[in-house]
């Protein structure tokens, strides 16, 4: 894919995420993806998002900035939503949650082959203290 492309197909896969289409962002991943520090597999991608979501209805993700290069995208986003489902064993606390994100992608065929960047999980969890 050329640079333009890639950044089109980045805002499609945000969209997706956006829209908590998780069939959708299924596409986007290809089914043995590894990500760093965290269980491999468009499957435990997938359980990550539902969680996420579940706990979180209203939560969007806002582009901040992305690079490519080559095969890869470097990106840096916003997440916010309310708290009012369970998420990582902590019950509702309706409190409102804004992070940065970064991560780095490799891409195959128009899908994520490999990722990493920073533990959102962990950040919303300290956030939710």
């Amino acid at each position: 894919m050329e640079a333009w492309e890639t950044r089109d197909w980045f805002a499609d896969f945000l969209e997706a995420q956006n829209r908590h289409d998780l069939e959708a962002v299924r596409e986007f991943l290809d089914p043995g993806v590894r990500r760093a520090h965290l269980p491999a597999g468009a499957e435990a991608w997938i359980a990550d998002v539902a969680e996420l979501v579940r706990a979180f209805p209203d939560w969007q993700w806002k582009r901040i900035q992305v690079i490519v290069e080559d095969d890869r995208l470097a990106v840096h986003l916003r997440g916010s939503g309310t708290h009012t489902g369970t998420y990582r064993h902590l019950a509702a606390t309706r409190r409102r949650v804004n992070i940065a994100a970064f991560a780095m992608y490799r891409l195959s065929r128009g899908r994520i082959v490999e990722a990493s960047g920073t533990d959102d999980a962990e950040q919303i969890s300290a956030l939710l203290g």
